[in-house]
């Protein structure tokens, strides 16, 4: 018998896997028998489902140590299905094989993945995706494919991103196999970029680009849409060669520009929110999908706006009125100012031509000045219409900015808001009963204002300038006018031809030594003197000297050109 038993325990070895049986269960330990010596105790943790009377249930257990320091041998019944699971890994899987595991917990650079032996995971393996939030994964149970297997280390690595990929390849040529343009397929959102989103379809991925999202207006893709979300997109184009699939994503919803004329009648008053801002004009919804675009010239009647930031901001609602429709274009024009009434419609009736008007100096140009007559309504006084007897070249040499004076109306033009004022108009002509004041032949006395190339100019009374021809300023030939005349000089002289129309007196220095009974216009008393010549006032001689350089404006010029003056 003794020899049996040593014989017995030689069949006991550390680091074998042994079977006992249980023979009692004492305060949570499990005391089993596995035919040695002793007896050995097993934490109650380490089995899953135990029986409610386990007494003589047969085991698989570990044997770490064949005696402790009391004596016991030290059994594991984890450590036994560990080896067991590692013998089965080793011996009937292999390399690229595929087993079911959960994920246990989280390390360093991955995760721990029970399948029936802790396995390696690394993070970027578990998903074709990058992993936002791994803690989700915790206790899932997934298929893996073994990478690698280290017997040495007793190492596995696994990885789920194969498996995936491989469904995927499997799931991208079913459905490049299956898919055509117009149909609608399920996806979800994979990635967002600045330009558009990119939809899983089930294994292979398609572009919707910002603008086939929707019918309206949206300036990134993140406005509508999130890593995640589940959509139904409609298939716009497929290139099989390079795998490549543009979707939709407003092709599945109602376009709102279908039969956009019917709902915005030209002329139709419309009421929207301001959505965005363009230096040149406003956008304005309509409603989903649907924005017109309201110019800055349409803005106002009276004011002329360089930007519409300086009269409206976005989420602004605003009354506009349709001014034109585009189907094909997808455009809508609107404006603004039509909500209210034109002050222009009805300038000719509150300003008939020749009425006398007052008004503010609000600016001047070159050639003229501009006079508010109400708000925003304002009349242009050319600088031919300024005075009767002065040649004017700059308004200013009349007027000074913020001045009242009151002008005629000389013309309206309400489609061009134009009106056409005339200062000189509102003042008695000192040309009228010019010829009763000065008939011919009347001696005058002035003094020289003004001296040119073919004479000299005398003023004989406020305002009013006659002409001494070169040929008239003495008996003796003169060279030049200069030589002897000049500004501040006062002399005496015979009229010799007075013109009302044209606004011209001839003088004569020679002809007022003459005798009253002597005297006699001859013909060449008048030279330089006729219709077509050189004239014979102010305004003439210096309009005959530079008039060509001179710009004008006059009713049915372009205001713009008038207000680019200023």
């Amino acid at each position: 018998m003794e020899a049996m038993y040593d014989e017995t325990l030689k069949n006991f070895s550390e680091g074998s896997i042994v079977t006992g049986k249980i023979i009692s269960i004492h305060d949570g330990d499990v005391l089993i028998d596995i035919g040695y010596k002793s007896e050995g105790l097993i934490d109650a943790s380490e089995f899953k489902d135990l029986p409610e009377d386990p007494i003589g249930m047969e085991v698989e257990v570990f044997l770490e140590r064949l005696e402790d320091d009391h004596g016991m041998i030290v059994i594991s019944k984890r450590r036994a299905e560990q080896q067991r699971a590692w013998d089965y890994v080793v011996n009937e899987c292999s390399e690229g094989s595929v087993v079911e595991g959960s994920i246990k917990n989280i390390v360093k650079g991955g995760f721990i993945v029970d399948v029936g032996v802790d396995a390696f995971l690394p993070g970027s393996q578990l998903d074709v995706t990058p992993v936002r939030n791994p803690e989700d994964h915790l206790g899932k149970t997934y298929q893996f494919r073994i990478l690698k297997i280290n017997l040495d280390r007793k190492n596995i690595v696994v990885s789920r991103r194969e498996l995936i990929e491989e469904s995927r390849r499997e799931s991208r040529r079913k459905v490049l196999a299956e898919i055509q343009v117009g149909q609608l397929r399920k996806g979800v959102v994979k990635n967002i970029t600045d330009f558009g989103a990119f939809v899983d379809l089930d294994g292979i991925d398609g572009l919707l680009h910002v603008t086939d999202m929707t019918w309206g207006r949206i300036n990134h893709p993140s406005e509508m849409l999130k890593v995640g979300d589940q959509l139904e997109v409609m298939i716009l184009e497929v290139d099989l060669e390079k795998e490549r699939i543009s979707l939709g994503l407003k092709q599945t919803m109602e376009n709102p520009w279908q039969e956009i004329e019917s709902r915005y009648p030209i002329g139709a008053r419309v009421h929207g929110k301001v959505v965005n801002l363009a230096p040149y004009g406003a956008f304005v919804e309509l409603e989903e999908g649907v924005e017109g675009l309201v110019h800055v010239s349409e803005m106002s009647w009276t004011k002329r706006i360089q930007r519409a930031a300086d009269v409206l901001s976005v989420g602004q609602e605003v009354d506009a009125v349709v001014l034109a429709v585009s189907t094909d274009d997808k455009k809508i024009s609107l404006g603004m100012r039509q909500t209210e009434e034109n002050p222009w419609e009805v300038v000719a009736g509150k300003y008939p031509i020749g009425s006398l008007v007052t008004g503010k100096v609000r600016n001047f140009t070159s050639y003229g000045a501009f006079v508010e007559l109400e708000e925003g309504v304002d009349g242009m006084i050319h600088v031919s219409d300024m005075s009767w007897t002065r040649k004017v070249n700059h308004p200013s040499e009349i007027l000074k900015k913020g001045d009242e004076v009151q002008t005629v109306v000389l013309e309206i033009d309400s489609s061009n808001q134009r009106i056409s004022l005339g200062l000189k108009q509102a003042q008695d002509d000192p040309w009228v009963g010019i010829v009763d004041r000065y008939p011919v032949g009347t001696k005058v006395g002035g003094v020289v204002t003004k001296i040119s190339s073919f004479g000299a100019f005398v003023e004989i009374e406020e305002g009013i300038d006659g002409l001494v021809h070169i040929s008239q300023i003495s008996n003796e030939h003169v060279e030049r006018v200069k030589d002897v005349l000049k500004v501040g000089d006062t002399i005496e002289a015979r009229v010799v031809k007075v013109d009302p129309v044209e606004h011209r007196i001839g003088l004569s220095i020679k002809a007022a030594a003459v005798g009253d009974d002597e005297f006699e216009v001859r013909e060449d008393m008048l030279e330089g003197l006729q219709p077509g010549t050189e004239l014979v006032n102010l305004a003439g001689a210096f309009e005959s000297a530079f008039g060509d350089q001179l710009e004008e404006w006059h009713p049915g010029d372009s205001r713009k050109k008038a207000e680019e003056g200023e």
